[in-house]
């Protein structure tokens, strides 16, 4: 059975908002390609969020910061030409909106024009809430992130858990509300005690996301390689892995190599025929990602 098809309708930010007070939990992944972004978006996620992870998941960097707005918007239209129901995310990687808000609107309208982006998401709190307003009054939804934000992880003197004391605490909250009055949707929540990210989000009207943010957030996000137990050295305190899959793809390729070398495979069953007349354009078995089917023109009927 097809999860997101028989119980889900396209995630919207209007639908996002309303579940602050009407839920269910937002659900959250980040995705880098289309393979993930297809299985994900089948299982009902409710965002799937190209993040700038992919700089350490995907490319193998220590930190955030190399990753490039081209590189988001690269693994942005993978992410959306596989997805049909989960609501996109583009993270604005660093240096692509710090400078202004003008630059800020300039970044983020080219996430939605050339890395189908639905929305996008930038981390800092009240310093940045003229760029949140610069971008969501051109009509491009933000989501914003507080909290431990990856892309400051110098001067935060590496990834560490923000807002132990009172003052950091109390200026959370005050980022949390700068965002909300300046248009955000929803705000991301990384990094945080639980008491403080229960303030947060019991502080603001949109929803809160939480990542190593304790239970009482509007919603949970991970990253899509840890959930799946891809990332087998890691293991982070807040991360809970549903799966093994690191193992599972370590003991398939060993059974493969082994095969191949043994003779074992391939057998005549993963064979074409040799005999006969020559068939133009004998099918692999293959076939290319299927694009989201496009809505129909005009307003929807609800």
């Amino acid at each position: 059975m097809n999860v997101a098809t028989k119980e889900h309708k396209k995630v919207t930010v209007p639908m996002l908002r309303a579940r602050k007070k009407g839920g269910p939990r937002i659900t959250a992944v980040t995705a880098y390609d289309a393979t993930l972004s297809r299985l994900l978006d089948e299982a009902g996620v409710d965002i799937l969020l190209v993040g700038d992870s992919l700089g350490m998941v995907v490319q193998g960097l220590a930190n955030t910061l190399p990753v490039t707005l081209d590189e988001i918007c690269y693994h942005g239209r993978a992410v959306a030409r596989a997805a049909r129901c989960a609501h996109l995310v583009g993270d604005m990687p660093f240096m692509s909106f710090q400078l202004s808000p003008q630059q800020a609107l300039a970044s983020a309208g080219k996430m939605l024009k050339e890395g189908g982006a639905e929305s996008v998401k930038l981390e800092g709190g009240e310093p940045f809430a003229p760029h949140v307003h610069a971008i969501v009054q051109a009509g491009i939804p933000v989501m914003g992130h507080i909290g431990l934000t990856p892309q400051s992880v110098h001067a935060m003197g590496g990834f560490r858990v923000q807002g132990k004391e009172e003052d950091a605490a109390a200026r959370l909250v005050a980022d949390a509300r700068a965002l909300e009055q300046a248009g955000a949707y929803s705000i991301v929540v990384e990094g945080v005690p639980a008491d403080v990210a229960a303030r947060i989000t019991e502080a603001i009207g949109i929803p809160t996301i939480g990542i190593g943010a304790g239970p009482h957030c509007d919603g949970q996000v991970l990253v899509c390689y840890d959930l799946l137990g891809m990332v087998r050295d890691l293991h982070p305190k807040f991360v809970k892995r549903y799966a093994e899959l690191g193992d599972a793809v370590v003991t398939a390729t060993r059974s493969f190599v082994d095969e191949v070398r043994s003779g074992a495979f391939p057998t005549a069953e993963h064979s074409f025929g040799a005999t006969g007349p020559r068939v133009v354009g004998e099918p692999t078995g293959t076939r290319p990602v299927v694009s989201s089917i496009p809505p129909p023109y005009g307003p929807a009927e609800d």
